[in-house]
């Protein structure tokens, strides 16, 4: 196989784009100093500030259907018009059956419709974005429904109980001729890298701490977004925007200075302080945030990671199509500055955790 970078990325046949887009972050933020209260006794100075929480009525279902109906709101078409609905989470609500139909039946894309689960960690949501990029590249539908949404998963008193999260975003892929942002190319960088797992049975996950950063994190996300610039020609000076995975502050802000983008470049993105890590929806939700905002002619880099481990790299340019779509659904940071804050013992009840 060729290793030329022009080789390595991918590039649909017919041009393909975001036809519109949504997110869908819950009320609800338990402070991280509520965390460390229960369990160090005293408040514990973190860059992540609060997380969001799922209400006791919300799972990855009702609030990929939210966000669904966002991007539906600003792509300015029927459910019926899309091919395929895909829901990348890492906490599906069922082990068997899937949450694609439920999504699909209550936003009314059923019956003639391709559906289905996604699974690759925080990486999810972009995977799916991947396969309705080739199908619609390849012209096998017109539109494509990738949904990123996860609820949060963190052991009590392990660190990930500070920034596991909830929320995502939706994205609707379609012809290029009708995008809001047209998609460039991407890049997906894979291998087999054990910084965290869950298995089947187990409710969540675990983690290999000296894996997490530099062989994990970093490498992949780097080396995506290095290859995907290098194979478009692309330097970081290029783009108006980036956004990277966020499983906390550091990470994405690191990222970006090893990859030479500036602060300027990565802040509107950067979510992980006011909201934690959504995991599948983390790349994607920082992404529908920039969009909120974004002006024809803006480049955008996104690249996502998933344990285990991977990335996928995105270049967006954004078009004269988004002038007046951004105001069609509630942005992403109407869903942040709509926070109730609640207390440990709240907490404890909306995640169901009293029974452990």
């Amino acid at each position: 196989m060729e290793d030329k970078p022009q080789s390595l990325v991918l590039k649909p046949k017919l041009p393909v784009g975001i036809i519109g887009y949504g997110a869908y972050i819950p009320r609800y933020r338990l402070p991280n100093t509520e965390v460390s209260r229960i369990w160090v006794g005293g408040a514990r100075p973190g860059p992540v500030k609060e997380k969001s929480v799922p209400g006791l009525d919300e799972d990855v279902v009702t609030m990929s259907i939210e966000a669904a109906r966002n991007a539906l709101a600003r792509a300015g078409i029927c459910a019926d018009e899309l091919r395929a609905v895909w829901v990348g989470s890492e906490s599906h609500p069922y082990s068997v059956k899937p949450t694609s139909t439920l999504v699909a039946e209550a936003i009314g894309a059923v019956p003639h419709i391709q559906a289905g689960d996604w699974e690759f960690a925080c990486k999810a949501g972009t995977e799916a974005m991947v396969a309705a990029i080739a199908m619609i590249g390849a012209g096998m539908g017109r539109y494509a429904l990738a949904i990123g949404m996860d609820t949060a998963q963190g052991r009590p008193g392990d660190d990930l109980e500070y920034t596991a999260a909830a929320g995502g975003a939706a994205y609707i892929l379609g012809p290029a001729a009708e995008a809001l942002a047209e998609i460039e190319g991407s890049y997906s960088f894979v291998t087999d890298t054990p910084d965290f797992w869950r298995r089947a049975d187990e409710r969540y996950p675990s983690h290999a701490q000296r894996f997490t950063g530099d062989p994990a994190y970093f490498e992949h996300v780097t080396s995506a977004a290095k290859t995907l610039m290098s194979g478009l020609g692309s330097q970081p000076a290029d783009y108006r925007y980036c956004v990277f995975h966020q499983p906390n502050a550091k990470f994405p802000q690191r990222a970006a200075q090893l990859l030479g983008f500036t602060n300027e470049q990565n802040k509107t993105g950067l979510l992980s302080p006011e909201i934690g890590n959504t995991y599948a929806g983390a790349a994607i939700v920082g992404l529908s945030a920039i969009l909120d905002e974004a002006k024809p002619g803006d480049r955008i880099l996104v690249t996502s990671y998933g344990s285990g481990a991977g990335s996928d790299a995105f270049s967006l340019r954004v078009t004269d199509k988004i002038t007046g779509r951004q105001e069609k659904a509630t942005r992403t940071r109407e869903y942040i500055a709509r926070r109730t804050e609640i207390d440990y013992g709240t907490y404890i009840r909306y995640r169901r955790l009293f029974a452990e």
